[in-house]
């Protein structure tokens, strides 16, 4: 069975520009091309545009999806290590959503608060398979080490810093001027500098894609919930995740070495 270009950005909720995108650049090619030049995929297309699909909402870049779905040749194998991932991340959710539920009820109740179980589901090391799927085992093992070997006082300076930068970002995106103005570009010169400060990531090997690894998570931070909401403005919904992707990506292009986007 064979579904036309059109039924199947219908049926994954994204578009045929996106599609004929893929097709241009070797990521997804059609298993037929009808002599009126409409695409056409049969079920192994679409078993690998799902892999992608996934991959993409991991903020996966493109590039780095080609490199995966390369490596794991096994669509099945390949779905199987994703599915894993996701049960690990709903339980994780879930045992975040009872934590903080917990939280509330003690509040409301004015009861003493359970320390103890104020934290469950928040155990950093929650990311590891993401992270080594996108950036490989040793970013992982890096970063590991480097955020381990913090003592408390350092990783609270370090999470401070990290609100600190959501805050002003929040602050320049309600503030009205563009991505691409003095202030918005100021802050995104300040993030890279973040970026690059944590050991094990591309950003802070003087060989890696920095350019690619930025633009990769400007995109994640729209398409994640997870990141955006760091970025959430009184407006809600992704406005200001969007700013702050749209203030990268013209950072990237003015100081970040690559062909542009």
């Amino acid at each position: 069975m064979e579904w036309s270009i059109h039924e199947v950005a219908r049926l994954t909720g994204t578009t045929s520009r996106t599609l004929r995108h893929y097709d241009d650049i070797g990521l997804l090619v059609p298993s037929r091309v009808g002599s009126n030049g409409y695409r056409h995929y049969d079920d192994g297309a679409l078993v690998r545009l799902q892999r992608i699909l996934l991959l993409r909402d991991l903020g996966v870049g493109l590039s780095r999806i080609a490199e995966v779905l390369e490596r794991r040749t096994d669509p099945a194998e390949a779905l199987r290590v994703h599915l894993d991932w996701l049960r690990r991340e709903q339980e994780r959710t879930s045992q975040q959503i009872a934590s903080v539920e917990a939280t509330i009820a003690s509040l409301e109740g004015g009861e003493q608060i359970m320390a103890e179980k104020m934290f469950d589901g928040f155990d950093h090391t929650r990311y590891r398979d993401e992270v080594e799927q996108r950036w490989g085992s040793d970013a992982y093992a890096r970063s590991d080490a480097w955020w381990s070997g913090m003592d408390a006082a350092e990783k609270a300076t370090w999470q401070e810093r990290t609100a600190q930068l959501a805050r002003d970002w929040v602050a320049v995106a309600e503030s009205g001027v563009a991505p691409g103005s003095d202030e918005a570009q100021a802050l995104a010169a300040r993030h890279v500098a973040w970026l690059r400060s944590v050991p094990g990531t591309p950003a802070a090997d003087p060989g890696g894609d920095v350019r690619g690894y930025v633009l990769g998570l400007a995109d994640m931070y729209v398409a994640d919930p997870r990141f955006g909401a760091n970025y959430a403005t009184a407006a809600g919904g992704t406005e200001g995740a969007e700013f702050v992707r749209d203030a990268l990506r013209a950072y990237a292009d003015a100081h970040l070495p690559g062909a542009h986007a």
